[in-house]
């Protein structure tokens, strides 16, 4: 049975956070600059000081295989801004900041993976992946721009 195109994207959104986890395992990125989302697919852009090597891409995917078969729960915290940033500070928030009116956020956690807010839908396991397959790295070194693309199924 094949997942409808809604799940796909779910699937897709919430891989930004699985991927993101690992890459910042290995690599140390803390910033996010960008995502994208489109059908099964998904890119996320990290602030990045070189592009990864085999060895590290190798890892990376390795990590991100290694939480899928976890089966880790994906917790979403429903909190106003002020405690947020209480209680997680700075680590929530992406290089492209909230404007100042949004007062209540939902931050997804990854418990020991990953923590960001985010207001879009996202599976509740990890385990719910058949695969989630890093497809390629381009480093934009004059930005500092690292960006993964990845297929989920």
């Amino acid at each position: 049975m094949e997942d409808s195109s809604e799940l796909l994207a779910i699937k897709a959104h919430t891989g930004l956070h699985v991927v993101k986890g690992a890459v910042r395992k290995v690599l140390g990125t803390k910033w996010t600059a960008g995502v994208k989302v489109k059908g099964a697919k998904g890119t996320l852009t990290v602030q990045a000081d070189r592009a990864p090597s085999l060895k590290e891409q190798e890892e990376i995917q390795k990590l991100v295989d290694d939480k899928i078969a976890e089966d880790a729960e994906i917790l979403v915290h429903e909190l106003d801004r002020s405690e947020a940033e209480q209680r997680w500070g700075d680590e929530i928030y992406d290089l492209f900041p909230l404007p100042p009116t949004i007062t209540r956020l939902f931050v997804l956690e990854i418990p020991g993976w990953n923590l960001n807010c985010c207001r879009e839908k996202h599976l509740e396991r990890t385990g719910q992946y058949q695969s989630l397959h890093i497809e390629k790295y381009k480093f934009r070194e004059n930005k500092g721009l690292l960006e993964i693309t990845f297929s989920v199924a």
